[in-house]
């Protein structure tokens, strides 16, 4: 078969099955079995597909029809134009993250930046490699996400300025930064029976929610900023849509100045911002 044909079967297989965007998967899907970039499959509809390469594009169609994202059945995400390597001890990185890496483009330049709950480092690793000078540290709870980190940071081309401690929060977090920054776990037990299968069976839970209202990480970590931010210091965190005012009342009650809550493209509350005063 050629490639325009196997195209068409993979992208009509996946949405009788319900599957959002099935051209955009079906298209990543086939390019990374015949080893083409997504963008160039246009330029070359003729090509023949072989049927060792039908069989691999049928079986990674398959994994999506059982609702595993593409990010997963590939191992990777790009995220603000780098790939980012993702296993399934690690958050899948969403677009939505990228409103907090703006946020700390727009601001000063920090000379050290902490990542707390990195996961697989692509905060952490993605503002280093736009800030040349910076020196960062990236902290997890887990070994293995720290171990994404380490690998991730390779590619990028950043481990030289960067240090990964395993660390709850702030718990062995030690000196002042510049920028402290987080998407932590904030899914709260009601919301989590909602959750797309995509999300509910293929992230990691600890990574999604921290129980109850999934308030207690800001807590955690307005409580924290007040001592490892250096004067004038930033905090930027991501949040759950619905829970801007919850998330500045807390910064504030802490003691934080200028808290402010920003908006993503969709026009949701995304992340909540602070100052050391």
């Amino acid at each position: 078969m050629i490639l325009r044909q196997v195209l068409m079967e993979g992208t009509k297989a996946l949405r009788d099955a319900g599957i959002e965007g099935p051209e955009r998967d079906a298209r990543l899907l086939l390019a990374e079995v015949i080893g083409m970039l997504a963008a160039r499959m246009s330029l070359e509809p003729d090509l023949k597909v072989s049927d060792a390469q039908a069989k691999e594009f049928h079986s990674f169609l398959a994994r999506r029809v059982a609702r595993e994202p593409v990010s997963r059945i590939l191992g990777r995400r790009n995220f603000w134009g780098r790939d980012f390597e993702v296993t399934p001890d690690v958050l899948d990185p969403r677009p939505e993250t990228e409103t907090l890496i703006d946020l700390c483009l727009q601001g000063p330049q920090p000379a050290t930046l902490l990542d707390l709950g990195c996961g697989s480092g692509i905060i952490a690793l993605t503002l280093l490699a736009e800030m040349k000078t910076a020196r960062g540290v990236a902290c997890d709870i887990s070994d293995a996400c720290l171990a994404v980190t380490k690998r991730n940071a390779v590619s990028v081309g950043v481990l030289d300025r960067l240090d990964l401690i395993k660390s709850n929060w702030f718990s062995d977090i030690s000196g002042e930064f510049d920028l402290i920054v987080s998407n932590p776990p904030y899914i709260s037990d009601a919301e989590m029976t909602s959750l797309s299968l995509d999300v509910f069976n293929h992230d990691p839970h600890l990574a999604l929610t921290p129980g109850g209202d999934g308030l207690a990480p800001y807590e955690a970590l307005a409580k924290g900023a007040l001592k490892h931010l250096s004067k004038g210091g930033r905090i930027l965190v991501e949040i759950g849509y619905q829970q801007g005012p919850d998330v500045v009342r807390i910064f504030e009650t802490a003691g934080l100045a200028d808290v402010q809550c920003h908006k993503d493209l969709n026009g949701h509350d995304r992340v909540v911002s602070a100052h050391q005063s």
